[in-house]
């Protein structure tokens, strides 16, 4: 069961109340993902949305969700108020792209690090060490590929041992991890390991990673510590695609567009359940 519950919404709230998330990404012919991930963070919740982008093609307005704050990624240093980085949607590997994680990583503000921020952090052993030395929270969200590639090993070895790797991986690099696949496990560096029990094939589309770095980055500017948010929104993320299917939207065809709007019904139906403690995991050490 999950270990706590969503923020009550109280009569007297604002949109501070809800925290601060900003989007780190979306280089050239890249911006998608990080507009995906902000919507995800915007309908789940967080009370203010920035996102940030590296490349010169992005919009200056979202057209279908202009409540979301965009902004180039130089501006970064001058949001104030954060309560949560999400980085890696789109980001690329280029110079400017290293040069802005290590920034986001040297913050003391709770990250979330996906895509290329984990392609980055695999290539390149001081980013490694400032991981390692952070003292704030930290998630990583990797696919088994992504796994592999971080702790120098195959994705089939990362399959065969999806349990230990990550552990590992939470180990090694100080962090929650969200090993994502078919039983997405979250694992701290404690040891404790979680497997989720929601999803299906359908979450086997482009995009839907995107979404769920921005479900838990929302939750997490809403209050939740690292691992809860990642418990959380795992299950969120795959339930919202198991209702989908069963009203006979997807598994084939199903868009990461479609699981976000589906993720806030989800959350919001949590919201009225005893406790807000719906079984997501079957298990944890």
């Amino acid at each position: 069961m999950f270990l706590s519950t969503l923020p009550l919404r109280s009569m007297d709230a604002h949109k501070g109340t809800f925290g601060s998330v900003v989007i780190v990404g979306g280089d050239t012919g890249m911006v998608g993902a990080v507009l995906l991930a902000s919507r995800a963070a915007l309908l789940c919740g967080a009370g203010r949305v920035y996102a940030a982008f590296l490349g010169t093609d992005a919009p200056s307005v979202d057209v279908c969700h202009p409540e979301i704050m965009l902004h180039s990624a130089a501006t970064l240093p001058n949001l104030r108020q954060l309560s949560c980085l999400v980085i890696g949607p789109g980001l690329g590997q280029s110079k400017a792209a290293i040069a802005l994680l290590e920034f986001c990583m040297t913050q003391h503000i709770p990250l979330l690090m996906d895509a290329d921020a984990l392609n980055l952090l695999s290539e390149n052993p001081h980013l490694v060490a400032i991981l390692q030395q952070r003292q704030t929270q930290t998630v990583i969200t990797p696919h088994p590929a992504e796994a592999a590639r971080l702790l120098k090993t195959t994705a089939q070895d990362i399959q065969s041992n999806r349990i230990q790797s990550a552990k590992n991986l939470a180990y090694q690099f100080k962090a929650v991890c969200v090993l994502k696949g078919a039983g997405s496990i979250c694992a701290d560096a404690d040891g404790n390991w979680f497997i989720n029990t929601t999803g299906n094939p359908g979450l086997a589309s482009g995009g839907t990673g995107d979404v769920l770095s921005g479900i838990i980055g929302s939750l997490v500017a809403q209050g939740l510590n690292m691992l809860d948010a990642a418990k959380l929104g795992v299950y969120v993320h795959g339930a919202a695609a198991d209702t989908l299917v069963a009203s006979g939207i997807g598994p084939v065809g199903l868009t990461a567009s479609e699981v976000t709007h589906e993720a806030r019904n989800q959350l919001n139906q949590l919201n009225t359940l005893p406790h807000n403690a719906p079984k997501a995991t079957d298990r944890h050490d």
